[in-house]
């Protein structure tokens, strides 16, 4: 899904179910969507398990409370690994709202479905710079580095459900030449995968990883307007 950066997002934290460790890697990941004017996390919080999230409030602007509140006009990203967000999630998308949804691997597969998109955590945490490991060249001597994919960087296999998932896709979106425009293509896959995510199998963008399957042929076509490429993809 393209980041859309006028939408205005309601961010709802279950305190009981995520970790605050990396809540600057949530807070940066929802950015990407959309602007957070409401953050609410909900809790008890008599609880003493919870006084890691009590330091960092403050410094996130993130508004402690212990009933849900709707705002007129608003998107919403909920951040929990528990299916009891599944109605609420699911009445806000009745309700004609966009819901992103952030949580760990172990989320329900009834929550991730009803979120527009959903983000696992687990992926957040990777850096910006690919790994590199040293290598000699025995020819001359010197010593280079070498981008790696290690296996923690991967929060999903790559299967034939998944491979039938983006050929039956490209084919819905598709010219009459067998062409499916990027954007077109990444939009469907979300409405019928809301958890797809090339960062799940190690690759930051959708590009590289449909290229890595080698099922795919991609075209990037030059337009020739302030350097805009766009991408299209069909079935080998």
């Amino acid at each position: 899904m393209e980041p859309i950066k006028d939408l205005r997002l309601a961010v709802l934290i279950d305190a009981d179910n995520i970790s605050y460790t990396n809540i600057k890697g949530m807070l940066k990941e929802i950015a990407k969507y959309g602007t957070p004017n409401f953050k609410r996390i909900y809790g008890d919080w008599t609880k003493p398990t919870l006084s890691g999230w009590k330091t960092v409030l403050l410094e996130n602007a993130i508004t402690p409370i212990q009933q849900y509140s709707y705002t007129i006009g608003t998107n919403f990203c909920i951040i929990s690994s528990d299916s009891d967000f599944t109605r609420l999630a699911t009445r806000l998308r009745e309700a004609s709202m966009k819901v992103f949804g952030l949580g760990a691997m172990k989320t329900p597969t009834a929550f991730i479905s009803a979120c527009d998109k959903f983000i696992y955590i687990e992926i957040l945490s990777q850096g910006e710079e690919p790994i590199t490991k040293a290598s000699s060249n025995k020819r001359n001597g010197n010593t280079t580095t070498t981008p790696v994919q290690t296996e923690s960087s991967i929060v999903s296999k790559v299967d034939q459900n998944l491979i039938k998932l983006l050929s039956d896709s490209v084919n819905d979106v598709a010219d009459d030449d067998g062409w499916a425009f990027l954007g077109e293509l990444g939009s469907i896959i979300l409405k019928k995968k809301p958890d797809f995510d090339p960062r799940n199998y190690g690759f930051k963008k959708l590009v590289p990883f449909i290229k890595s399957l080698g099922k795919f042929e991609v075209d990037e076509r030059h337009t020739g307007k302030n350097n805009i490429t766009l991408v299209y993809v069909r079935a080998k």
